[in-house]
């Protein structure tokens, strides 16, 4: 991952890695106003280059903004330093279901509570996002 422990984005500190994927690199940050623990994820500079998903990165930022939902996670800020594009988020502490799984299978109650809760997240996201392109109240 690209960005070291004590590095600065704005007045986001790093302080380590999250995890990483397909669409950036995520970290641990110390917001040094508010002096808070928030998740950092990092768009890659390979998409930032794209004109086109540069502006899809910032709509897609405005719509999650306005989502608020205990299955989504809270978006606090958006910015670009030194080519890098980044999204603030809450920070949710806890086991990641990967990890989890790795100890073996979930039993079926948990799968259901858990496929219940990213299903209503979804479709809490999808919602807003069909509202945003239609354009209708």
């Amino acid at each position: 991952m690209g960005l070291a422990a004590g590095s600065r984005l704005g007045p986001y500190e790093i302080t380590g890695p999250l995890g990483m994927g397909g669409m950036g690199e995520v970290y641990r940050a110390r917001d040094t106003r508010l002096e808070r623990t928030v998740a950092i994820k990092i768009f890659p500079a390979r998409l930032s280059a794209d004109p086109v998903r540069k502006q899809r990165f910032e709509r897609e930022a405005k719509t999650i903004s306005s989502l608020n939902h205990p299955h989504i996670c809270v978006l606090h800020d958006i910015g670009s330093q030194d080519g890098v594009d980044y999204l603030v988020m809450e920070c949710v502490e806890g086991e990641t279901l990967a990890k989890r799984l790795e100890k073996g299978p979930l039993p079926l109650e948990q799968i259901l509570r858990y496929g219940a809760q990213i299903a209503i997240g979804a479709a809490m996201g999808k919602n807003c996002s069909t509202f945003r392109s239609n354009g209708r109240a």
